[in-house]
């Protein structure tokens, strides 16, 4: 089993001529909605990557609530962890540019509600998988970090969006997934010590003990274990839309280690997964299915 701790949210989104600077109108040509938010993007992913999967998060009591839903319902994903509350269901605005770059503004609404007193719906296991982000109350993350260590739990923490109160959780998770720029934020606030991001990557498992892995975007991933150093490369592809690329990479991630994966083969399949998640617009209908991933992968 896989649990998804995290965001449930309705995507808004708009294509523009190029990313607006401060104050500046762009004119657009496309608009549309999807499913989408960390938590839900990453439990669609792992059961699209063939795991079993339940998520644990909250939705409000309105219009959205079921488009935001949907994907999940779809893929058959366990929605009984799901609440139901009188905030919004939340949403994130998206603006993509001509070369598939994006900016996300996220109102939390009914995620905010999402508490450390929810994880008695998580009934976590010994060998279990735990997917967790920040786009939920930190206060909940850490009760679910220190309840999947008490359960003999795997927990694996995607440390988006960057969040500085929320540095020292990185030292209580199993695997952290940082994107570049968040790891190098998260490297300053936790003073590693390095000259370059590969060495402060060694420092931090020097000194925890944990597993970082950095997302390069087109360049693959980068991942620092206490056995050593991985390094897996991403697919070549023309992107289209980079949106949910990473929450992919995650999800197909917690699913080969909850299949028992090597780590290098999970790192492999879900660079992949994350690759292929780019050719299509959207977060959720661009995640692929496991046995395109692995047709790709067959073709390299």
């Amino acid at each position: 089993m896989i649990t998804v701790i995290g965001s449930i949210n309705l995507d808004l989104i708009a294509n523009v001529t190029r990313l607006p600077a401060a104050g500046e109108t762009v004119p657009g040509d496309d608009f549309r909605t999807a499913p989408g938010g960390k938590g839900a993007n990453q439990a669609l992913a792992a059961a699209r990557a063939g795991g079993q999967v339940r998520m644990i998060g909250a939705v409000g009591k309105d219009a959205f609530a079921a488009e935001a839903l949907a994907c999940l319902k779809q893929g058959r994903v366990d929605l009984s962890g799901v609440g139901e509350t009188h905030a919004a269901t939340g949403t994130a605005l998206i603006l993509v540019d001509e070369k598939g770059e994006n900016v996300i503004a996220v109102v939390p609404g009914a995620n905010a509600t999402v508490l450390p007193g929810d994880m008695t719906k998580a009934l976590l296991k010994k060998g279990e998988v735990v997917l967790l982000q920040h786009e939920i109350p930190i206060a909940t993350v850490r009760k679910a970090l220190a309840t999947a260590t008490a359960a003999g739990a795997i927990s694996v923490l995607n440390t988006a969006p960057f969040r500085a109160d929320a540095a020292d959780l990185l030292a209580s998770a199993d695997y952290v997934v940082a994107n570049e720029t968040e790891f190098d934020l998260y490297a300053d606030a936790l003073e590693l010590a390095g000259g370059d991001r590969a060495a402060r990557m060694r420092t931090f498992v020097e000194k925890t003990g944990r597993t970082v892995i950095v997302t390069l975007g087109g360049d693959g991933v980068l991942a620092a274990t206490p056995k050593g150093d991985i390094s897996v490369p991403a697919l070549k592809i023309m992107p289209v839309d980079t949106v949910g690329a990473g929450d992919t990479f995650c999800g197909y991630l917690g699913a080969g280690l909850s299949a028992g994966l090597p780590l290098e083969q999970a790192l492999r399949r879900a660079a992949a997964a994350g690759s292929l998640a780019c050719l299509k617009p959207g977060a959720q209908p661009a995640i692929p299915h496991g046995k395109d991933v692995d047709a790709a992968l067959a073709k390299e």
